[in-house]
């Protein structure tokens, strides 16, 4: 369970950069020479609330400033990664994690309802880092509106 605080957990995943190129991270990569790391957790690829999400943050990236590193991270592959960073004309890497170990590390997998039907699912969150692997900030059940603002507010805060 990750704590406010404490540091979170690390991984290696497949995904793709801002360019839209295969690459592999790693919690190590990403924090390198950043004061802080945004982690977003997101279901699925080219769905309704998932593209405004990564909109919002696309158009933020500026106002995240130069030292944020912003990432997604869904259970998507790499090809779809590369499609929708494409149609979106995101500017920020894209992880794949299709075995769930890092959604579950950092409490974004789990118990879903939908139309009174439960099923397990990625539970849309946010983890803002610092650079040093501590966790400042977690979110752990998003409404897309407005959140890009949440985490503009509590970088300014930190």
């Amino acid at each position: 369970m990750i704590k406010v605080g404490e540091k979170v957990p690390d991984f290696v995943l497949n995904g793709i950069n801002a360019q839209g190129q295969a690459q592999e991270y790693s919690l190590k990569d990403l924090l390198k020479g950043q004061r802080y790391l945004v982690l977003y957790f997101y279901p699925r690829d080219n769905t309704p609330g998932c593209t405004t999400e990564a909109c919002d943050f696309r158009d933020q990236q500026e106002s995240l400033g130069e030292k944020v590193t912003t990432v997604g991270v869904s259970p998507d592959s790499v090809s779809t990664h590369q499609k929708f960073r494409e149609k979106q004309g995101l500017n920020f890497p894209l992880l794949c994690d299709p075995d769930h170990r890092m959604l579950e590390a950092y409490q974004a997998w789990g118990l879903k309802k939908l139309y009174g039907k439960e099923s397990m699912g990625v539970v849309r969150s946010t983890c803002l880092i610092k650079g040093d692997g501590t966790l400042v900030k977690h979110w752990p059940k998003v409404k897309v509106a407005g959140h890009v603002a949440q985490v503009l507010e509590a970088i300014a805060g930190a």
